[in-house]
Formats: structure tokens, sequence, C-alpha cells
């Protein structure tokens, strides 16, 4: 029993109604377990006093915190010991017992080097003045202007009624991190086949080239085969291979004149070529279809080209779109894909000058290892496969065709016999199949795409050399 100070305690009790036993230790200047025990005595002796436990907690600065407070953090203590002409490191590790996470704190930071030109090394400083910010933060809390000892719920919006009723006087407002991302808005998103189409539209543009307009996706088997000097007996104009259209089935608005020098060409021939000698039919050439490629689009642009009023200008075209066949699916084909097209009319063009524009083309997309093969084309003499390496798959993959349109073709249309158009295609859904890493196309278009992917897919930069 602690006589003096169960009665000090008495006495003190006299003057306020409740005390805490830890307020009780800056009182008397007593430790926590004497004035626990007093207490005890006291409770001992009867109903004198009512206790009730109660916790508390208190953040202080441990020993460690009151140095650094003191004396600075233990990487700006290194700092400061070094002298000018540097210690080596040994006699530095000596001279506080947090000196070796000052000194890995300070080499993180800059602010020292280790010199190995001289033998031992020694520890020199780095930059003439610091900051250390972990003393500046080790700050003191008091109460401010404004203490209150309950929170009050802090206002993020500015109402109506706030402002009409003056209420926004009386009321705290939460200030306004401008450093925040905030809610990410909903909103669409682009596909990866149109990311990828946009930066082969780029490349196109860079390259001098102009979009020739491809809204037409229902055409006349005139455009799509007759003008290309494609025989009406052709296998890809069956039903199996093309989508023929039933209302309207046919089209009747062609120019007349450049109808018939194509019906020549085909059934008897001209310049210098023998035709294919068949009975070419008009009611074969009306029929509407879905377009099973793009170059139908460039026989109109070249037959516009050769009969402009202001003569023949060399032109570059290029088109991006969809086309239809009638193909079986499976994991690499659609009845419905993209094409991607690129043509070049001027005079005297030679296969040279095709080889060269397609190595730059591709060399734009970041493939540098190309071969050609020989091919068949029905508009097309000479034609080309493209391949190209990929080192992915450690294999030479074909990527698209080419080749010089035919004299047949082109000399109907009406251009001059000395100008040469060179032609390229590919499709867009096996380079973007590459790009995002996508084995199976109807994981990319169709039904069963996952709009996840769509929303969270990167954007598309292709690895130009």
């Amino acid at each position: 029993m602690h006589p003096d100070l169960t009665e000090r305690i008495l006495q003190h009790l006299e003057t306020v109604d409740k005390i805490d036993t830890l307020d009780l230790v800056e009182v008397f200047g007593e430790e926590h377990q004497k004035i626990v025990g007093a207490l005890k005595s006291i409770e001992a002796h009867g109903d004198l006093v009512r206790t009730e436990p109660t916790s508390r907690k208190r953040l202080e600065l441990t020993e460690e915190g009151q140095a650094v407070i003191a004396n600075g953090s233990h990487e700006a203590v290194i700092y400061n010991a070094i002298p000018d002409h540097g210690i080596v490191q040994a006699d530095l590790m000596k001279l506080t017992p947090a000196a070796k996470v000052g000194f890995s704190k300070a080499m993180s930071q800059g602010w020292i080097m280790l010199d190995k030109s001289v033998n031992p090394p020694i520890i020199k400083r780095k930059v003439d003045k610091i900051e250390d910010l972990v003393k500046e933060n080790l700050i003191a809390i008091a109460n401010g202007p404004e203490y209150a000892k309950t929170l009050t719920k802090l206002e993020t919006d500015l109402t109506i009624d706030m402002m009409a009723n003056a209420l926004w006087k009386d009321l705290k407002f939460k200030a306004y991190n401008f450093n925040a991302l905030g809610a990410p808005p909903s909103c669409g998103h682009l596909h990866p086949l149109l990311k990828v189409r946009g930066e082969f539209r780029q490349i196109f543009f860079e390259m001098g080239f102009s979009e020739m307009p491809t809204n037409n996706f229902v055409e006349s088997s005139f455009w799509n085969f007759d003008a290309l000097f494609q025989p009406q007996q052709h296998p890809a104009r069956d039903a199996h291979d093309t989508f023929f259209i039933n209302h309207p089935s046919k089209s009747y608005k062609f120019p007349q004149d450049y109808l018939q020098r194509v019906k020549q060409i085909h059934s008897k021939g001209a310049h210098g070529s023998q035709g294919y000698g068949y009975d070419w039919k008009l009611e074969e050439a009306q029929k509407n279809l879905l377009r099973t490629h793009t170059t139908a689009v460039s026989a109109r642009m070249l037959y516009k080209l050769a009969n402009q009023a202001e003569g023949f200008k060399p032109v570059k075209y290029f088109s991006i779109d969809k086309v239809f066949r009638n193909e079986t699916l499976d994991a690499t084909h659609l009845a419905e894909f993209h094409q991607v097209e690129g043509v070049i009319a001027d005079v005297g063009l030679t296969l040279g000058d095709l080889i060269g524009t397609l190595y730059e083309f591709f060399r734009k997309l970041g493939i540098t290892q190309l071969e050609f093969k020989p091919a068949y084309n029905p508009y097309t003499e000479p034609s080309m496969e493209i391949f190209c390496f990929h080192p992915g798959l450690n294999k030479w993959i074909e990527v698209g065709n080419s080749g010089v349109f035919r004299p047949e073709m082109l000399l109907p249309m009406g251009l001059p016999e000395n100008v040469n158009v060179i032609a390229w295609g590919l499709s867009l859904e096996r380079p973007t199949m590459i790009k995002y890493g996508i084995n199976n196309i109807r994981d990319l278009v169709g039904h069963k795409v996952d709009l996840k992917m769509v929303e969270e897919g990167p954007i598309c930069r292709l690895e130009r050399v």
C-alpha cells in the first residue's frame, strides 16, 4: 500500500469528477503501475471510488524517431559525416549504429559515390546540397484554429439549394484533387480491326496515296469481273464462290461504249490480244452480287481517270473495306472480311517498281524479309504472291498478292498505251490476329467476340523500321 499516494489520489478526486490513471501519472509524477496499485488499495476499503477499464491510443516517436528529429535521417547523417576529401567506407560505418541503412539509402538517392580510382576505395559526396525530407516530414501535431472534437462530413457538391438558401456559408467543402484520375467515363471503344486499319491508312497517306470511295458493297458482275478481264466461265463466278443478289438481281446502267470494248476484248480480242474467244453475254455481266474484292472499286476509279476532261495524270490510290465470298467458315476464313489494296498508275511502270514499292510499304509495317513467287491472276501479268518471314512461327507465310494490270483490262478503259498500273492487296484480319495474338478469326469478328477484349485492347502501334 502507498499511504501517501492513496491519500493524494483521494484528495485529487475532490477537485474532479472523473480522471484517467494515465493522467494521474502526469499529475503525481509516479509510474503508472504504482498508480494502479494505490487505486486497488482504495478499492479494497469498499465503495470509496468507482472504476471502469478503459483504453487509450497514443502515437509517440521512438528513440530512433527522436534521433532523426535531432540529427536528421540516417542517410543525411552519413552524408554530413563525409569530409570534403572523402572517407574510407569501413571508417564511415563505425560512426553511427544505423550506418549500413543510411549508406544504402544515400547511395540510392544519388547523394554519395564510391571512388574506386584509389586504393582502398573511398566514399565521397556526389552532390553539394541535400534536402532531408524524412526529417521534415516528422512534424509535431497540435490543435488547429478550427479544432473540434468531432469530424463533420465534408460536402463534395455545391447544390442549387445551398446557393439559394445561403447554406454554403456554414458548410465545409472537400478540397478538389486535380491530380486524381477520376471515374472512367462510359464510352465506346474501337475494335482491334479499326485500330489496325487506322495504322494502315496512315502508312498509305505517308506514301502519298489517296483513298478510294468504297461504299458500294453491292456491285455488278461487269465491274467485279468483266472489267477486270475475268472470263464469264471462270470458277470464281459460280454461286458456290460468290453471293449473288436476288433483288435487285440485275444492273442496267453501264457506259455503253466501254461495255462494247470490254465485250470485244473478251470475245474476239483487241490491242494485240486474242481474248478468250467465247460468246460474251450481257445478261451475265448484269448480275448483281456482293463484291468479292475491292479491285472492282479500282476498276471504276481507273475508268474515271482515263476519261477525265483534263487527260491522264499519275495517281496513287488505296482502299480498305469489306469484301464477301461464299467460303467455308473455319479458324482462318470468314464469308466477310476486309481487303487492303494499293494501286499506282503512271507512265512506264515495271515489275521492279512494284517490288520496290512493296519493300517500302512492308518496311513501314515492320516487315523487312520478303519473298515473291510467280502466281496467276486473270487481270494481272506478271503476278506475284508476297511472302514474309514470321520470326514467331519461324517460317515464311503468305501475306498478299500483287501484279501489273493487263493491257486487256486497261486499254478498253481508254488509258494511254504507255501507262502501266501496279497493284497489291492483302487482308486486314491476318495482321490484326498476329498483332493481338488471336488464333481464331471467330474470336475477332462475329457473335463470339469478347467485348472485354475490345474494351481493354491496347492501341495498335506497328513496329515500323
